[in-house]
């Protein structure tokens, strides 16, 4: 007799986290929550001290979620709606909340039942497994899960379908039979980088930037006071990139490109990528300890700024890029206290209108590309389509002044110190300001969509100019030009 015969009779009950949709409802409200109000993260441990369910309650009473937004899983709505044609009942059972679970069935239009976490009841593992056996009977059940909190409730079901399983999931329907709707595979090293944006510690070059400048770099202590400084500062910038992911969860999801990244996509689930933030954030203190204690001081004010970066000031019209510029800064300053360099003023001051310029393109070309009417803002940001001309502006007239602050340093007592023939490092000038009108000029041409920096650091025509200007730099100190007869 075929099994599905009866299966009209028998509920399907349905996982929401990591089954329904990719995600976790739990989490992306923690970083709802947090976002809005970045006091609440003291108050997680206090409730979390309550117990599992009452800080449920707390989390979920004080955030709203939009259904639309969350990143349902479309396999398993084709799979629930073919059923639902088929006659079955089918349930919500979830250990989110039942308030949110119910708004999210509604949404769908999909479920007859909805049950969820209470502020008793943590609608969990075991506990889910009792009350479906309660309602339904041992064996009355079908059940769609992921995760090895489900492995109970598989246990208890009829039949079993498995969603992106996790290890233990996996496990159990390879050993039961258990049939797979979805299968992404386990978390592969490529979604961990692309998660962590390695391509980005390219930025982290400019930490050596002082050592360079100052004629040190090679001295074996500063080389490697410079290597650890730059680990450190990749390995916190890489975890700040997994938190500034997860508060833009909504968002990115409804990207044109961000969608595809791997918490947005669903490929790494938060609670993962949270166990890989604060493991990085762990090596990033054991390297900051082997160097000066002043360059512990700079990375924590880093993280601090561009915490507070990801959580409001994005947000915020200018202030925005002129963080973005001061965080690029700090690179430097950074650089200076891991090798012990005198701060230069000349060339903090370029490198603050330099890197203004290349954060108002990165604005320049999101508006550019957005698809928004004139009066609307772009998404997270303060910034309107109506805006894009005077960022041109102002950020060529950034980079202008760039060059202003070059021309004059070259052109300082502490060039003279430095270099035997300062005059042969004016050419850096023209240089740089081709660095900065070609990068302008892509954009405007929308040829250009990637962050300027990583795009100047892979570009080889970029490169070219800094490899020419690195030799200038080099010939103007040390070749002897009364050696060769000149």
């Amino acid at each position: 007799m075929d099994a599905r015969v009866d299966d009209t009779a028998i509920a399907l009950a349905v996982d929401l986290d990591g089954t329904l949709i990719s995600g976790d409802l739990l989490w992306e409200c923690v970083f709802r929550l947090v976002r809005a109000n970045p006091l609440f993260a003291l108050m997680l441990p206090v409730w979390l001290l309550g117990g599992k369910a009452r800080f449920k309650h707390e989390v979920f009473s004080r955030v709203s979620v939009d259904p639309a937004s969350l990143g349902y899983r479309p396999e398993v709505l084709r799979f629930l709606e073919a059923e639902k044609e088929r006659g079955r009942v089918l349930i919500l059972a979830t250990a989110s909340a039942q308030d949110h679970a119910g708004r999210i069935a509604a949404h769908l239009g999909l479920f007859d039942r909805v049950i969820g976490s209470t502020p008793d009841t943590n609608l969990k593992s075991a506990a889910k497994r009792a009350r479906l056996v309660a309602d339904y009977g041992d064996a009355g059940f079908d059940y769609v899960g992921n995760s090895r909190d489900d492995v109970a409730v598989f246990e208890a079901a009829r039949r079993s379908y498995v969603v992106a399983p996790d290890r233990e999931a996996r496990a159990w329907s390879d050993a039961h039979g258990g049939a797979i709707l979805v299968d992404h595979g386990q978390t592969s090293l490529t979604d961990v980088v692309r998660m962590l944006r390695v391509h980005q510690w390219a930025k982290n070059v400019l930490i050596a930037v002082p050592a360079v400048l100052a004629h040190t770099v090679f001295e074996p202590v500063t080389l490697v006071h410079l290597i650890g400084a730059f680990f450190a500062f990749s390995f916190l910038a890489s975890a700040v990139y997994v938190f500034n992911d997860l508060f833009d969860l909504s968002m990115d999801r409804r990207h044109p490109t961000k969608c595809k990244r791997p918490l947005a996509a669903g490929r790494i689930d938060p609670a993962t990528g949270i166990k890989i933030a604060f493991g990085l954030m762990a090596f990033s203190v054991l390297i900051t300890m082997t160097l000066p204690p002043l360059f512990g001081i700079v990375l924590a004010l880093y993280f601090v700024a561009t915490t507070a970066y990801s959580l409001k000031v994005k947000r915020w019209l200018l202030l925005d890029v002129l963080t973005l510029a001061g965080l690029y800064t700090v690179r430097i300053i950074a650089g200076m206290a891991a090798v012990g360099a005198e701060p230069s003023y000349w060339l903090l001051a370029f490198s603050i209108f330099f890197f203004l310029s290349l954060a108002l393109v990165k604005r320049y070309v999101e508006l550019d590309l957005a698809k928004i009417s004139e009066r609307q803002r772009l998404s997270g940001r303060g910034y309107r389509p109506e805006d894009k001309e005077v960022i041109a502006q102002a950020g060529m007239a950034s980079g202008f002044s760039a060059i202003v602050v070059l021309a004059l340093y070259l052109d300082s007592p502490a060039v003279y110190q430095l270099y035997d023939h300062p005059w042969m490092i004016w050419p850096i000038c023209p240089l740089v300001l081709y660095l900065i009108m070609r990068i302008w000029i892509l954009a405007k041409r929308r040829e250009f969509n990637d962050d300027p920096v990583v795009f100047i650091a892979t570009d080889w025509r970029s490169q070219l100019m800094i490899v020419f200007g690195a030799a200038l730099m080099f010939a103007a100190g040390a070749v002897d030009f009364h050696a060769l007869g000149l």
